[in-house]
């Protein structure tokens, strides 16, 4: 299978383009960068035109852009009002996010890529059939948008009630959005279960987030290595090469004390789950 990696891991420090050389000379051809502006400051026109003009020159391709799931530099933890989320009722707060994440897909203009990953909720939202029209309005114009640079949104299954991989499909249905998946192992290991989240979302899938978890904790660990990791990589791997030309395996990791050399690990992610 494609390669490639999240700079999620890194993703506590500014995105520059010494930790890009050294994803590429770890012989990973392919990233996804994260949007939150402690990595990656998308409003920052000059941190983005030094990784443009980097990549125009580099072999590393950019995959993807995660879009943002807040305003400020610290998760969100500065107030309600740096949460990012398309579907709230409030009309000027969906706006807003709207406006935002906007700003965000301004930087494949600079730095061109295939995919933009969106979330649908915030984390651990019920789900509730009147933010439906939310959804739809917030995803129409996002998606086109994003469609005039040349790039396509992707929805990942999190954790809430509306991004199951059922209540997606059930969301393309009801607004015949034509949108594909980035299907996010870890996640489905919190809700209903890798394998039933694959099978409904296996037509659209077009990318990946490959990650372990003790079945509780969203904790983003190292496939195959973290010693609490609950995922059957054997049984997964076997489902991800079922439809392996519609995505890249795209690791999404958390920085981790146990593994001091991460590079070196995720290369021996990469051979451990080829080799089963």
């Amino acid at each position: 299978m494609r390669h490639a990696l999240s700079t999620h891991y890194f993703v506590n420090h500014r995105l520059t383009v010494a930790a890009l050389e050294r994803i590429l000379h770890a012989g990973v051809p392919a990233v996804e960068i994260f949007c939150a502006k402690q990595h990656l400051d998308y409003t920052n026109k000059s941190q983005v035109n030094e990784l443009a003009y980097w990549f125009k020159d580099e072999d590393l391709q950019l995959h993807s852009l995660h879009l943002p799931m807040h305003t400020d530099e610290v998760w969100g933890r500065s107030g309600p009002q740096a949460h990012l989320n398309i579907c709230d009722l409030n009309k000027s707060k969906r706006i807003a996010a709207v406006d935002e994440i906007k700003r965000a897909i301004e930087v494949v203009e600079s730095i061109p890529c295939l995919y933009l990953i969106q979330h649908v909720g915030g984390l651990n939202e019920e789900f509730d059939e009147h933010k439906l029209d939310m959804a739809f309005n917030s995803l129409e114009e996002i998606s086109l948008f994003a469609k005039q640079r040349g790039a396509e949104i992707l929805l990942e299954n999190i954790p809430n009630g509306f991004s199951t991989g059922d209540k997606l499909c059930y969301l393309l249905g009801v607004t015949h959005l034509d949108l594909n998946f980035c299907f996010d192992v870890g996640h489905a290991n919190l809700m209903e279960g890798v394998e039933e989240a694959f099978e409904r979302m296996k037509p659209r899938i077009r990318s990946t987030h490959v990650h372990d978890n003790n079945g509780t904790d969203d904790s983003h660990l190292f496939p195959t290595l973290a010693e609490s990791g609950t995922i059957d990589w054997q049984k997964i791997m076997g489902l991800l090469r079922s439809a392996e030309n519609q995505y890249p395996l795209l690791l999404e990791l958390k920085e981790s004390p146990d593994f001091p050399q991460p590079l070196e690990a995720i290369k021996q992610i990469f051979e451990r789950l080829e080799n089963l």
